[in-house]
């Protein structure tokens, strides 16, 4: 199945709601960052999530997200727009533990209980939306959830789940994000409270090979679930070679003139998707002005 993500209301359209199937995209990011299994699955709720909020944007708009824990993960940095296109990188690929007492990857150590979620907005405008919460649990789909009241006044429910395989690839992923519209009563907030504390792992029913629309309908049982717009969701990076040029020609003459005479060349890594440019001594010459 391709990776795709829906985006949904109900209660008349008094609550939103996204689901999203990433495991093709955490697969992607996994593979590039050769993460192993505990920081797969954080990086990938961290991607899931983001491609969801990149989906709630419009245009060209897009947002990057940081969770900057005391775990040994460190950062976590991860990016999307409105196209579908996600990509993200941690700063520690390898870390790995035991089951923690729940028999789940254990995020939270990897990620650690204390630092901040940041959201940062690129809405096209000359100010960028900046928001930032402490990080409440270190298990990202509780942080979200955090962010989103506190940061937006949205409530929301936040979900987002990886299995990885013994191998360490990624067997499946997705997560959904509701949030409830102002106006909604009393009486629909308690039921999607109850309906999402039952709700089952949307790692193992995307394993079970439930698609989002099916996710969102088991998730509101009888009542009527309104497709508004179905997109694809991919790995993408932003990364080429002519723009590190436009870096390097930002860093002066001088300091091109010291690539060519100390390195006779010059070697770039782009952290998000690994990809590696080479730079001749030629080329650097023409990029002096």
């Amino acid at each position: 199945m391709k990776d795709y993500l829906v985006k949904t209301t109900i209660y008349n359209g008094y609550v939103r709601a996204y689901a999203i199937t990433s495991t093709n995209t955490v697969e992607e990011a996994r593979r590039r960052q050769d993460t192993w299994a505990t920081a797969s699955a954080a990086l990938g709720r961290t991607i899931t999530i983001t491609a969801i909020m990149g989906a709630m944007l419009k245009g060209e708009d897009s947002n990057t997200i940081k969770i900057q824990g005391n775990g040994p993960i460190g950062a976590i940095i991860a990016d999307a727009n409105a196209k579908g296109h996600v990509r993200g990188y941690v700063n520690n690929p390898h870390v790995d533990f035991e089951l923690n007492e729940k028999g789940k990857l254990d995020v939270a150590r990897a990620v650690g209980t204390e630092g901040s979620l940041s959201v940062i907005k690129d809405l096209g405008l000359k100010d960028y939306f900046t928001g930032e919460v402490p990080i409440v649990s270190g298990e990202i789909s509780e942080d979200f959830t955090y962010y989103f009241a506190t940061s937006e006044q949205l409530p929301s429910a936040v979900g987002a789940g990886v299995l990885v395989n013994p191998d360490h690839t990624i067997l499946a992923a997705g997560g959904f994000i509701v949030q409830v519209m102002p106006g909604a009563d009393e009486e629909v907030i308690t039921s999607l409270e109850e309906q999402i504390q039952s709700f089952p792992a949307i790692s193992g029913l995307i394993r079970e090979g439930k698609t989002p629309e099916q996710i969102l309908q088991q998730l509101f049982g009888e009542e009527e679930v309104k497709i508004h717009e179905t997109m694809p969701i991919e790995f993408r990076c932003k990364c080429s070679k002519e723009r590190l040029a436009n870096a390097i020609t930002g860093l002066g003459n001088a300091e091109i003139q010291s690539m060519i005479d100390e390195d006779h060349g010059a070697e770039a890594n782009c952290h998000f998707c690994n990809e590696t440019y080479l730079f001749t001594e030629q080329e650097l010459e023409e990029l002096k002005s």
